[in-house]
């Protein structure tokens, strides 16, 4: 069903009071909306995608391209979905077109981490099921390559790979177990929190260096990112500079990352802490260290020197060229950048309106900025040019925040340090469930919904986190239930 041609239904007031609440609540959130979006401009944010938005709900909503995609472009998005989502095999193989695969992977596709184009979840941890859609990020200290932005773990290199071909032992196996972490609401609720505690076992390379640094990343979903690439980078920098012209705890920065498709440094907009500046390079870095298929951009395989039967295996495209050509790889990016975000659902519900309003009384619209209109995208011919020019309500700044020692993962990212996390966009959240049958919310899914990742925050966001907390059960709820909607 759609939201198209529908009228807003209004809730009925139990009594005076509770309608002269619902004035207030409105007109707050009305003064909130007021800095981002002229009246006429879709003032609660229903098209989060501007004219790109798609009215969907269900286990495909996050699977269609820009509503005002160019007839001529949805061949491109056809076959860029097939390179996405089917799997690559090992070499050599009687197809030259996907073969490759490993010699070490996490993945055989990139829908396998991004099913349906959405959130990956942790494991299990009563499972033997390896991790997929939860990767661990690796490094030691040291003087970090300006165009790596981190130092490898020298055996095991910057990402552990769980999975390999025939003839070839995988890295090993991710261990992950749950300690609750109790406290209760001011109303007396009681929660308990999930905090995850990672090790590694039947290491096939010998142990790793003592002084690793572990960082968790789950898949996030994939909606909108082109429009995201197309935020124009002035207003990113603008707010670091309000944040920090504000006085507060909140004080966001950018992240300066290197872009192997533009060979040259860019802002990072992408990866948990923003170490990545384009979908052109998160795309050819997944397939290399995903998957295992190397391209123009990473034309070598991840072995490193203590790894002799990964050296050994062989390489697919019959040997001669990167295992993905420029052409398909391309395609796979036009896929990404032109998924579009779902509408709002029941953007005018009582209930939503007297969330929103608390989420901006939290101050959580200060890293959450819900708003902006987009420029060009950085590589045209990667692109379409129906993102430009679209008022969209992604909910995010893009910038890196110190979220406190309970998030911290130690492993500093280029610029980002070990207790800094980019802030993520909101919109979809709440088709989560719908789409990938889980709400794992955080960069490595340990919240099981909004309220937990709420509760997560500390750091710069440590004054709203303690606002979530005195509220009531019904304020709580209301909060979520406006998130939901995003």
């Amino acid at each position: 069903m759609t939201a198209r041609g529908r009228s807003a239904r209004r809730a009925a007031p139990a009594a005076g009071r509770a309608a002269a609440a619902l004035l207030l609540v409105a007109g707050v959130v009305a003064g909130v909306l007021a800095a981002t979006a002229p009246p006429e401009d879709d003032a609660l944010g229903e098209k989060t995608g501007g004219a790109t938005t798609v009215f969907a709900s269900g286990r495909q909503a996050f699977s269609f391209p820009a509503a005002n995609l160019a007839d001529e472009e949805h061949t491109r998005f056809v076959i860029g979905n097939s390179f996405f989502k089917r799997n690559w095999v090992e070499a050599p193989a009687s197809t030259g077109v996907r073969d490759g695969l490993g010699p070490h992977f996490i993945a055989r596709s990139c829908g396998a981490c991004h099913a349906m184009d959405g959130r990956g979840a942790p494991p299990d941890p009563k499972s033997k099921d390896p991790a997929v859609a939860l990767l661990m990020r690796l490094s030691v200290p040291g003087e970090a390559d300006p165009k790596q932005g981190v130092v490898p773990e020298p055996v095991y290199g910057d990402q552990f790979n769980n999975a390999a071909v025939h003839g070839v032992r995988p890295e090993g196996e991710v261990r992950i177990a749950y300690q609750p972490r109790r406290g209760r609401f001011a109303d007396g609720t009681p929660y308990t929190l999930q905090a995850p505690r990672y090790s590694f076992a039947r290491l096939a390379y010998g142990p790793m260096r003592p002084d690793v640094r572990v960082s968790p990343r789950i898949a996030p979903q994939l909606i909108g990112v082109g429009l995201l690439e197309a935020i124009p980078e002035a207003e990113i920098l603008r707010n670091a500079a309000d944040q920090a012209a504000a006085g507060g705890p909140v004080r966001g920065v950018p992240n300066r990352v290197w872009d192997v498709r533009a060979q040259r440094e860019m802002l990072g907009r992408f990866g948990w802490k923003a170490n990545v500046a384009t979908i052109a390079h998160q795309t050819a870095g997944a397939f290399h260290g995903d998957i295992g298929i190397t391209s123009r951009w990473f034309p070598d395989e991840t072995c490193t020197p203590a790894q002799a039967d990964c050296a050994a295996a062989p390489r697919g495209a019959k040997g001669e060229a990167p295992e993905i050509d420029d052409k398909t790889l391309e395609d796979v990016v036009f896929y990404q950048a032109v998924l579009a975000p779902p509408a709002r659902r029941a953007p005018r519900d009582a209930q939503v309106l007297q969330g929103q309003a608390l989420f901006a009384q939290a101050q959580c619209a200060q890293c959450h900025r819900p708003s902006y209109v987009t420029a060009e995208p950085p590589f045209p011919r990667l692109s379409s040019p129906a993102l430009a020019g679209q008022r969209i309500w992604p909910y995010t700044d893009l910038l890196l925040h110190d979220m406190g020692e309970a998030l911290a993962d130690g492993r500093p990212d280029f610029g980002a340090d070990g207790r800094q996390w980019k802030t993520p966009p909101l919109w979809g959240i709440g088709l989560l469930q719908d789409v990938n049958g889980h709400t794992r919310l955080l960069h490595d899914g340990r919240a099981r919904g909004v309220l937990e990742a709420v509760l997560w925050h500390g750091g710069e966001a440590e004054a709203s986190r303690q606002q979530v907390l005195k509220m009531s059960r019904a304020e709580r709820e209301a909060l979520v239930k406006f998130v939901e909607s995003l």
